[in-house]
């Protein structure tokens, strides 16, 4: 997922009104020779509802500092994803891990049909109308991550038109 990040341009946080939302918190232990030893994990989304997004995962001794770390994380990792009016403009399928998801667009009015995870990814870009399905693992955090990779492979309509037509020699023109 790195290298579908670095291909798009950095997005200034601080000139957006980002809504955060914690999909998901865990307790992890570790046992050593005097007990356990406690982390907590949180995944955390970010968007602006207006097609800005990002995912983070913080990892502290405490359940205030996970969170903060991964909002800090998603707000570093923001992309611009391209929508279609209220949906997506084409279906795609992205693998994460164990887990897949299937993005589909859906005329208006029919709402986000998704998970928990991935409808918190969904509703913080600001698509409100999606059919979605997830298959294999349901670990939230892969289902988010193969949600977030899914989106950053959508293309933008009318720049993939005019991306063909610049690539066209003057024989297929013709055609």
């Amino acid at each position: 997922m790195a290298t579908l990040l670095n291909t798009r341009s950095k997005i200034d946080p601080n000139s957006l009104q980002l809504t955060e939302r914690v999909v998901q918190i865990r307790r992890v232990a570790k046992v050593v020779a005097g007990g356990r030893r406690l982390r907590f994990t949180a995944m955390v989304v970010v968007g602006d509802q207006e097609g800005h997004v990002g995912i983070g995962l913080g990892k502290a001794t405490a359940v205030p500092d996970a969170v903060r770390k991964g909002t800090a994380i998603a707000r570093k990792s923001l992309v611009r994803i391209p929508l279609q009016g209220s949906t997506v403009p084409h279906e795609m399928i992205a693998k994460h891990g164990a887990s897949i998801t299937l993005l589909k667009p859906a005329p208006p009015g029919t709402g986000i049909i998704a998970g928990i995870s991935m409808r918190a990814v969904l509703e913080l870009v600001g698509a409100t109308d999606v059919v979605t399905k997830s298959q294999g693992s349901a670990n939230p955090i892969n289902v988010i991550q193969a949600t977030m990779k899914a989106l950053l492979q959508l293309k933008d309509p009318t720049e993939e038109r005019m991306r063909r037509q610049i690539h066209r020699t003057p024989s297929q023109a013709a055609r």
